[in-house]
């Protein structure tokens, strides 16, 4: 059980992780366009504000990076955290932007932590 909760904690990290890249790297690119259905206009001017999405997806990605690699307590509490946050800001996410962050975001996030909980 504690196998398959640090590899889904890992797999979390790295959507987090590829989030970062498209929000503030590729976010007015045919590609990032093409993975948020924007427009060129929409993406020009919300570049900013993709960049600062794509900050906080690093921050989430790193300290579930750090509940990986820590020592326990630490561990386990960062996981934990990290994976809540992630659940609460997907559902937000899910009920004021789009319902596909409840399957991109919340429902990775809810799996990778209820595995977290159970093997802890």
């Amino acid at each position: 059980m504690h196998t398959a909760a640090q590899v889904l904690v890992a797999l979390v990290a790295l959507i987090h992780a590829y989030f970062l890249v498209l929000e503030m790297f590729l976010w007015d690119t045919p590609r990032g366009r093409s993975a948020f259905g924007t427009t060129p206009e929409f993406s020009r001017e919300s570049a900013t504000l993709a960049a600062n999405q794509g900050l906080y997806n690093g921050f989430m990605a790193a300290g579930l990076v750090w509940g990986l690699i820590a020592d326990d307590p630490v561990a386990y509490q960062a996981q934990v955290f990290f994976l809540c946050c992630l659940v609460v800001a997907g559902v937000y996410g899910a009920a004021t932007v789009s319902r596909k962050i409840l399957f991109v975001q919340a429902a990775p996030a809810a799996v990778a932590l209820a595995l977290v909980l159970a093997a802890g």
